[in-house]
């Protein structure tokens, strides 16, 4: 059975929790990035750390990772990431995950994602890499 798993962040910059994130999720299946815009990043932190090709090249240069892709998220969500992995990828694997890391739960993800991964027939999994965040990129830049 192949197995595809989608995870969406800023990876901004790319700490220990992500890579612990990635591991976990390499045991389901491989693993898809829709990584979130410069715009996105200066919307949470104020400004990205990093250039979007910057945190391209390192997460799709990881190991576990086959595909990097873009999505609009001026909406805050994930969903046109998880569209495009759908669309690119269905024919391909025998199920599809959109994993979520260790600060994210049914509460705390937003509705849209959830209800989007439902209509698709995407598995929605939880607590990757652990069940609380390990480290924050926010805490790392803050240091």
């Amino acid at each position: 059975m192949k197995n595809l798993v989608i995870l969406s962040g800023g990876f901004d910059p790319i700490h220990m929790g992500h890579v612990y994130m990635l591991e976990a999720a390499s045991l389901i299946g491989e693993i898809v990035i829709c990584l979130n815009s410069d715009d996105w990043l200066t919307r949470k932190k104020g400004k990205p750390f990093m250039s979007w090709i910057e945190r391209a090249t390192i997460v799709g240069n990881m190991k576990y990772v086959i595909d990097v892709l873009p999505m609009n998220d001026d909406d805050d969500t994930a969903c046109d990431g998880i569209n495009s992995a759908h669309s690119k990828y269905k024919k391909q694997y025998d199920w599809i995950y959109f994993g979520n890391g260790g600060d994210r739960n049914p509460v705390t993800t937003p509705g849209k994602e959830q209800e989007l991964c439902e209509k698709l027939g995407i598995r929605l999994l939880w607590e990757l890499g652990g069940k609380t965040k390990v480290q924050s990129s926010n805490w790392f830049i803050d240091k």
